[in-house]
């Protein structure tokens, strides 16, 4: 994962509508990206009552979660968060790749970016730095989404 995130842009959320989809699977660790993210927002302006959060059981799961909360409409952007940490085989590959393919179909589908907010991890260590550490791409994934939805309604205008 690199190191080098862009600088953040001030963007005012205060009519921005969010969408979050969340796995359960690592929770703890996705319980800490959502938690940077619900700061990020927050600290932009998005009203709380302007984020909906909808938990999917783990990571394969964030598109059609995705899919069911964009299919409500009236999000400005959506944010799919998700560890998914390697172990003996390929299956974390494999849950990788089919979350970022249909994050990225339904984001298309749907006219809405999605925020594919799916941390990858080679061990609890990665994956502790990256959502309760110093790495923090939670907040990166809220500002991407900040960011998103400005272009969004700057388009739509």
């Amino acid at each position: 994962m690199s190191l080098d995130s862009p600088t953040a842009i001030a963007v005012d959320g205060a009519t921005f509508k969010v969408g979050i989809v969340a796995a359960r699977f690592n929770q703890r660790y996705v319980d800490g990206l959502l938690a940077s993210v619900g700061e990020v927002l927050q600290a932009a302006g998005v009203p709380t009552a302007h984020i909906r959060t909808i938990r999917v059981p783990g990571s394969g799961e964030l598109p059609s979660g995705a899919q069911m909360l964009l299919e409500r409409g009236g999000f400005d952007v959506c944010i799919a968060l998700g560890v998914i940490i390697k172990g003996g085989t390929l299956h974390d590959q494999l849950v990788a790749e089919a979350a970022q393919q249909g994050l990225m179909r339904i984001s298309l589908d749907r006219r809405t970016p999605i925020i594919a907010g799916v941390v990858t991890a080679n061990d609890d260590v990665q994956a502790e730095d990256r959502c309760l550490g110093e790495i923090n791409r939670g907040a990166e994934f809220a500002r991407g989404a900040l960011e998103m939805a400005a272009l969004k309604k700057q388009f739509s205008s």
